[in-house]
Formats: structure tokens, C-alpha cells, sequence
């Protein structure tokens, strides 16, 4: 038995309880391959600072810099308290937001925020300018090494600089899509405020409803985005062509991804309303279907379910306010009553929509019933899915490490199954080329029987909310057919399923395309210029595979690609992407556009194969 006394007891200060344990205060670590990735809420947590400045009525401005791993946020606020410059970025519950007076309805209310970004940055600068005076305070790892103060001539307001620690976030890159929906996402809850990010301007006038129509294919809409506002609330809505419901909301401008209280009062209010205003008893999933929707609501000292503060988890508006279930619903029962009845042609095409939804759920009705018969009579749990015995949605806060393994073939499962993590990792098995989806109804994901077990292992059936993995990870060979698979899956994901993916839970997995070694290292390589540089490294004469196949990978190997270092690409969808477009493009009827940009983007593959072929013979000839 361990020695147990006195000298066990350790206490931590908290530079070394945030390093010692980061993922109590930022979530998951990650390389910034997933959207909430570490590293994004390093950069949320300063930009939120600068957000209540501008809140508070302190600069109208943030500037904002950000590359693959340096990060400068820089408002035009009140500044820090010269003071207090150190104090606030290096002590625990030390901050201006316990002052109710200086910050309303702020985001930040336990002081811990930049704090944490102090101890996880290799190196971390603050600047405050006030008054004609600057104090600057350079820490590493949340050490002090300089502190001093001076004259200066800029204006008032606060200078963050930060490296994120790569001794913590591994192989750690910004991904400018993941910034740029963050920096959009500000503007659009702030009307008046700019962000220049990377010298461009972002700038929002009508707030939600320039969100709903930056993320949506305007042409899929079924009438104009409704927009109303109100005092310490904003909504938006529309109904589009797709299939599942999507939603972005907010709690003083943050995004609260995994919703919460006012996510579900917004959802019940709609359903209500309507049935209301119609008066019909709708079933809310005919009134839900294809709905896009976005709420914003101001808190006072909002009660969040995690540090990362992605779930609500506040009852009520304020100490002395209504229920956010109250406050939610008398808005909108009055706003958008009111609103639809005004706008006849809206109303008529919302009916349209819902009597349409109606009409499709009981076409499904019966081969629904029937398939969710055979998915329980057939091995899903046992062939089919290899289950892990932690699920995404097990505790109050969401297993982000949880993740399905989408494989074709057994010997890619067989691989994968005998090298993952048992408690987070699962592995489901395609039974050959799944089916071309695009332009089918939904009836065919209940006919289909690979895509109907696939949506049984996932349980989205009726949504996201019983989304049992974070991560839906398409694993395939790197070869033709396996890219066929890969882009016949992301087809069934966008097409019938567009939430999930836009929500950041599909990824591709990437797999080494070489194995470099000799007889004292080996070297995996992502890319030919791995390639090339880990011939270099090694020397003369190394031993060169190339892997076709997931296959040809041992188990041994396998554990080393999809452990914490797995890298991951997600699969991202940008307001250039136009969904329909896209699948039309892609997976429609052949084009002599789509056969150019196919020929074209061969020759890459083409070109490496022989330059292979060339080494290959260039060795044999030299030994």
C-alpha cells in the first residue's frame, strides 16, 4: 500500500494547476483541426475582454492579427487600471467583471479567462494605454519577466499578444475559417462594432439576419429571414430546402454551441406560436423540419455548464428577473404573431413548408417503422459496429474525445478495432460502395440498409441532441475507390444530414501515404514534401513504402495514427459553398467543367507515381 501522509499533499499555484490540468478551463486541447479546438478559446477568451470594452461603450474597433500561431488583439477601450496590469492576467478572482457597475451582462464573470491564456502560452504580452501612459507585461508560461511602465502616445484602450505553448497544443495551426466564423459571429451580435481581421473589415448592420443569410444558399430559403428584436433580445428565422433543424444561439455574444435553456424555450416558443397563430395542433416536428433559426439573449451573471460556457445553464434572466423559458416565449408569441400577420405571403409559405414536412413524415411513416426493425433484429451492435463504452452525450458536459470510425472493408476495421481506445473510439464497418443519395428523398435512408444502420449508430434520427459521437471521423484508403467512398459519405451527410457537418462533427482521417525508415528510425509521412525531407534526414539508401491501403497498415502502427496526436481535416462549409451547387456539381449528371477540374487536379497523383517509378529505378541502378 502507498505511503500516505503530510508530505502526499501538494498544493498547486495556478499557472501550475492551469497547465496541470488545461482542460477544466479551455475544453479540449486539439491541434485546431475541430472549430473548439483549445487554441480557438484562447483567442475567445481575449477577444470577449475587448467585446464588453465595446459593450461598455469603450472603442467602436478591434484589430486583429492572427497566423499560424501568433495571435494580436488590440481595442480602444478604457484600458486596464495601470495598476491592476499584472494582477488581471496572473491572479485568480482577480477583475473589473466582479464590479457590476463597470460590467453589465458580461460573458466573463469568474476572472479566469486570459489567465488561462497567460499560462498556456509560451509567451504572453498585455499593454494597457491610458491616459498617456503604458504599462506592458511580458510573462512565459504564465512567469513574469518584464514589467514596465512609460509615456506614449497611442490611444487608450488594451494590447493582447500570445504563442499558444506547442508543448501543449501539439502540431497546433489556426485555421482562418474557424477565425473568420468567430470574428462574423462577433459583428453580427454587435452591431456598430468593427473587427479588422488580418487587414480586412468585418462589419454587420442588421445583425442576425445578415448571420442567417451569410450561412444560408439564399435561394433555399422559403420566405425572407424574419427578424425582430426586442430589449436584451434578437431572433431570426427561415425555413430552407433541407432536411434537420439548425440553430445558432447566443448568451452575451457568446455562442453557445451546445445551446441550453434559451435554445429549448426558442424551439418550444416557435412550435407554440405557430400551432397558435394557424390553429392547428401541428406535430413540432412538421413545424421544426427544415428550419434555420438564431437567438441572442443578455444575461445577468449567466450560470454556464462548463468553463468553456457552451451550454446555458442560467433559469432565469437575472436575481430579480423572469425565467428564460418566460422571458423567451412572451416575445415571441407577440413579436412573431404579429409579424405573420402582417406578411401574408410569409405566412402562406411557412404553411406550405409545414404541411409539406407533414405530408413527408407520414409518407415515411410506414418504412420507417419497418426499418427501425430490421436496425434492431440486425448486428448492428455486433458486425456492423465495433461500440465504444463512453458516448458523447453520457455526462452534462459532452465527451468531446468521442469518435466513430467510418471504415470500408474488414481489414481497415480489423486494423482500427484492435488499436483503439475501447472507452471513446468506435468503429463502424461499410459493407462496399455506399449508395449515390443525391437528389433521393429521405425514404431511401430508411430502404437503404448501410445508411439506415449508419444513422442508427450515430441516433440522429431525430436530430443532433442524441448525437452519441463528437467526432464522425471517414476513414478510407487513399486510392480511387476509397476517395469515391469518402465523397459518397459526405454526400449523405450533406444531403440529408447538412446540421451535423456544419456543426464541425465530420472529419477525414489522414493516414501516413509513406513509411520512411532504416534500421535506426522511421518516419511517417503525410505528403511528398515529408517524403522528400525524411529521405534527407535519414540518409542514403532508406527504405521507402508507400501505403495504398488502410489495410496494409498494421494494428501496431495504426495505434500511433489514431491516438492523440490523429490528425484530422474537417470537413468545412464555407458561405462560398452553396450546398445545392455543390452536390449538383459533384455528384449530378456529368459536365465537361467536372471532367476538367477532375483530369486536372489527376495530374498531381499522376505525376507522383512516376517520379516514384524514376527513384525506384534510380536506386536499383545505383546499388
Amino acid at each position: 500500500m502507498q505511503t500516505y501522509n503530510e508530505d502526499s499533499i501538494r498544493s498547486l499555484d495556478w499557472k501550475e494547476h492551469i497547465r496541470l490540468r488545461p482542460g477544466m478551463y479551455i475544453g479540449k486541447l486539439g491541434d485546431g483541426s475541430a472549430y473548439d479546438d483549445g487554441i480557438y478559446v484562447l483567442l475567445k477568451e481575449v477577444i470577449d475582454n475587448s467585446i464588453d470594452e465595446f459593450v461598455m461603450g469603450g472603442g467602436k474597433s478591434i484589430d486583429i492579427t492572427v497566423n499560424e500561431n501568433k495571435v494580436i488583439v488590440r481595442d480602444y477601450g478604457r484600458g486596464i487600471p495601470l495598476g491592476s496590469v499584472v494582477d488581471v492576467v496572473s491572479k485568480i478572482n482577480t477583475g473589473g467583471k466582479y464590479d457590476s457597475k463597470a460590467f453589465q451582462k458580461s460573458v466573463g464573470l469568474n476572472g479566469v479567462g486570459t489567465k488561462a491564456v497567460n499560462a498556456l502560452s509560451i509567451n504572453f504580452t498585455v499593454q494597457s494605454y491610458r491616459q498617456g501612459e503604458t504599462r506592458i507585461a511580458q510573462f512565459k508560461q504564465g512567469v513574469l519577466e518584464k514589467d514596465e511602465q512609460k509615456t506614449t502616445t497611442q490611444r487608450n484602450g488594451t494590447s493582447v499578444t500570445f504563442y499558444p505553448d506547442e508543448g501543449v497544443f501539439k502540431n497546433y495551426k489556426y485555421r482562418f475559417e474557424f477565425v473568420e466564423n468567430m470574428i462574423w459571429n462577433y459583428v453580427f451580435l454587435n452591431s456598430g462594432l468593427t473587427i479588422n481581421l488580418n487587414g480586412e473589415k468585418y462589419f454587420s448592420e442588421h445583425g442576425l439576419k445578415d448571420l442567417l443569410e451569410r450561412n444560408i444558399d439564399t435561394e433555399s430559403m422559403r420566405y425572407p429571414v424574419i427578424h425582430l428584436k426586442g430589449e436584451d433580445i434578437e431572433m431570426a428565422i427561415t425555413h430552407g430546402q433541407q432536411y434537420g433543424e439548425e440553430y445558432y444561439s447566443f448568451v452575451n455574444g457568446q455562442h453557445t454551441t451546445q445551446g441550453g435553456t434559451h435554445q429549448a424555450a426558442f424551439r418550444e416558443a416557435i412550435v407554440r406560436t405557430v400551432r397558435d397563430f394557424y390553429k392547428k395542433d401541428f406535430d413540432a416536428a412538421d413545424v421544426r423540419a427544415s428550419i434555420i433559426g438564431a437567438i441572442a439573449i443578455k444575461v445577468q451573471e449567466p450560470v454556464f455548464e462548463s468553463q468553456t460556457k457552451t451550454k446555458l445553464g442560467s433559469q432565469n434572466i437575472g436575481p430579480e428577473g423572469p425565467s428564460v423559458r418566460t422571458f423567451i416565449n412572451d416575445f415571441i408569441r407577440k413579436k412573431l404573431d404579429n409579424y405573420l400577420h402582417k406578411s401574408p405571403d410569409t405566412a402562406e409559405a411557412l404553411l406550405k413548408r409545414i404541411l409539406q414536412s407533414e405530408r413527408e413524415r407520414k409518407d415515411i411513416a410506414g418504412i420507417k417503422k419497418l426499418a427501425n426493425e430490421r436496425a434492431r433484429k440486425a448486428s448492428l451492435h455486433n458486425r456492423k459496429l465495433r461500440d465504444c463504452k463512453i458516448h458523447y452525450g453520457d455526462k452534462n458536459e459532452r465527451n468531446q474525445e468521442t469518435t466513430l470510425f467510418i471504415t470500408e472493408g474488414d481489414s481497415a476495421s480489423g486494423s482500427i478495432t484492435k488499436s483503439r481506445d475501447v472507452q471513446t473510439q468506435a468503429v463502424f464497418s461499410l459493407k462496399g460502395k455506399p449508395l449515390n443519395s443525391f437528389g433521393l428523398t429521405k425514404k431511401v435512408v430508411y430502404e437503404n440498409e448501410e445508411f439506415n444502420l449508419l444513422q442508427h449508430a450515430l441516433n440522429i434520427e431525430d436530430g443532433l441532441d442524441g448525437l452519441r459521437y463528437n467526432n464522425i471521423v471517414i476513414a478510407t484508403d487513399a486510392d480511387v475507390d476509397g476517395m469515391h467512398i469518402r465523397l459518397l459519405l459526405m454526400t449523405f451527410f450533406l444531403q440529408f444530414f447538412p446540421d451535423l457537418v456544419k456543426a464541425g462533427h465530420v472529419h477525414i482521417l489522414q493516414t501516413p501515404l509513406f513509411r520512411v525508415r532504416n534500421k535506426k528510425e522511421t518516419i511517417y509521412c503525410y505528403s511528398d514534401k515529408e517524403r522528400r525531407d525524411a529521405i534527407q534526414k535519414l540518409g542514403k539508401n532508406p527504405e521507402i513504402t508507400r501505403f495504398k491501403g488502410l489495410g496494409e497498415i498494421s494494428p501496431s502502427e495504426f495505434g500511433l495514427f489514431i491516438g492523440k496526436e490523429m490528425r484530422l481535416d474537417p470537413v468545412i462549409l464555407t458561405k462560398d459553398n452553396k450546398l445545392a451547387q455543390l452536390l449538383q456539381y459533384y455528384m449530378g449528371k456529368n459536365t465537361q467543367d467536372r471532367q476538367k477540374h477532375i483530369i486536372e487536379n489527376l495530374r498531381i497523383e499522376i505525376d507522383l507515381e512516376e517520379e516514384l517509378t524514376k527513384e525506384k529505378s534510380l536506386e536499383e541502378a545505383t546499388v
